[in-house]
């Protein structure tokens, strides 16, 4: 009997620690002062719904679109998109699993992380371009943007991050966080930044051929790689439960580029450098057309 008492409160402390690393994004996310709403893009006969974030600030501002991971919309992602709003961009975070869930729901409907994972897994790319295209097109026309676009994806959503800037002509620059590049990087029109952790060797390894592909077709791709994080470290390296301090100073890092990168975008920098941070170094000599080594920022 003391077994089983002793196994049922390790099992519900367990829980609540689970239940507790899920809930600091959505902690963070309730205390934001800026303002989020939920608007029904509708194409092609299906209707995506999205988060809006609002940046507070007196002018016009720089649009992102944000990609989720293969978690789909989640707390963490939803907060994402607020943290880079409290930099000054507006954000708008498509969920793309929008009517794949239960009663045609979303991320939310699904009723496991492994049910979100296989229905994103799922999603035909084509269909995920188009819904992607709808954000794009919807926060480029709100009132308060500035009409420039950024994209940014995070693990999935960064390979989807270089796929859309395959696709979108209008793209000021495409952030790819520890995601794949595409076989095909010729319609390319953005500079393209990669963010990858040290400790994440399937996504690493692909790097030397997308960083080739890229100088090949004269395109610029500037990958940095943070050593000792690992796939995730965006997430991760905000974790109250995070163990790994290399995913913290990587995200850290990696936050303030992608902010320095937009605001240089919204000032109009045609091509923007990268700056060695301390504790990362790029992967591979960062390719700029016509350029064969990497610019310092």
């Amino acid at each position: 009997m003391k077994t089983l008492a002793s196994f049922l409160a390790l099992l519900l402390l367990a829980s609540a620690a689970t239940l507790s690393a899920q809930d600091w994004a959505k902690t963070r996310l309730d205390a934001s002062p800026r303002h989020h709403e939920y608007v029904p893009l509708t194409h092609d006969g299906r209707t995506v719904q999205a988060l809006v974030v609002y940046p507070e600030v007196k002018g016009k501002a720089t649009a992102v679109v944000l990609i989720h991971e293969i978690f789909g919309l989640s707390d963490w992602a939803k907060e994402m998109a607020d943290e880079l709003a409290a930099k000054g961009f507006i954000v708008i975070a498509p969920d793309l699993l929008s009517g794949h869930g239960p009663n045609g729901g979303g991320s939310d409907a699904l009723p496991s992380q492994d049910d979100r994972v296989k229905a994103v897994s799922a999603l035909d790319p084509a269909a995920v371009l188009a819904d992607l295209d709808a954000a794009a097109d919807y926060v480029k026309k709100l009132p308060a943007a500035n009409g420039k676009i950024a994209v940014a994806g995070f693990c999935w959503g960064g390979s989807k991050s270089f796929a859309f800037a395959t696709h979108r002509k209008d793209l000021g620059a495409a952030f790819v966080f520890y995601g794949t590049g595409p076989e095909d990087v010729s319609s390319i029109t953005a500079p393209v930044y990669g963010f990858y952790g040290g400790n994440d060797a399937r996504v690493g390894a692909t790097i030397p051929a997308t960083t080739a592909a890229m100088k090949a077709a004269g395109k610029t791709y500037d990958p940095v790689t943070y050593e000792g994080a690992g796939h995730g470290f965006m997430r991760a390296g905000e974790d109250p439960g995070n163990t790994n301090p290399a995913n913290t100073t990587a995200r850290e890092q990696a936050f303030e580029r992608m902010v320095k990168l937009l605001n240089a975008m919204k000032a109009g920098s045609a091509r923007i450098g990268t700056r060695r941070d301390a504790l990362a170094h790029s992967a591979t000599p960062a390719c700029h057309a016509g350029a064969g080594s990497a610019a310092t920022m």
